[in-house]
């Protein structure tokens, strides 16, 4: 099967790639096709994270395992994009280059046959010009959190003769 897939910045301004890729290649696939469809050299750190409806962080799936404290990480070169994008959960968010936060959404947009004779993956549509520097991001707390009321009494938490 093939994917058609809507990359989409976070941006202000509308910008966004459409491709066609097939189903069963690895996130890293998907990630260079990305990086190439915006202009990137595609050297830089990524990940991508899947996430719900409204778009919000889940779980992460790297580059490059970057961790030292021997926690396990899901690797895009072992998650294959049939198993992470589906109708049933379309969307995933792609970050490029962490020192400059490139985010973009990504959004699976059908589903449809293999073509004969057609190259994936396959750029279909382009929209809108990489600006020089990433969008700024605002990062926000969900002010739903109370963290005035997480501890009843700070005197019961024995910092004194747990100190180091």
């Amino acid at each position: 099967m093939i994917y058609k897939i809507r990359i989409i910045l976070d941006a202000k301004e509308d910008i966004f790639r459409d491709i066609e890729i097939a189903a069963e290649v690895s996130l890293e696939e998907l990630h260079n096709s990305i990086a190439q469809s915006f202009g990137f050299l595609g050297t830089e750190m990524a990940s991508f994270y899947t996430c719900d409806e409204e778009w919000n962080q889940d779980e992460e799936i790297a580059l490059f395992d970057m961790g030292e404290g021997g926690a396990t990480v899901r690797l895009m070169n072992e998650t294959f994009l049939e198993d992470i994008l589906t109708e049933q959960h379309p969307k995933l968010i792609y970050v490029y280059d962490f020192l400059n936060m490139w985010t973009f959404f990504v959004e699976l947009a059908d589903v449809v046959e293999k073509e004969d004779g057609r190259a994936y993956p396959n750029l279909l549509f382009s929209f809108g010009e990489l600006p020089d520097a990433p969008p700024e991001k605002k990062f926000e707390a969900d002010p739903s959190v109370d963290f005035d009321d997480t501890f009843e009494n700070y005197d019961d938490l024995d910092f004194d003769e747990n100190w180091n």
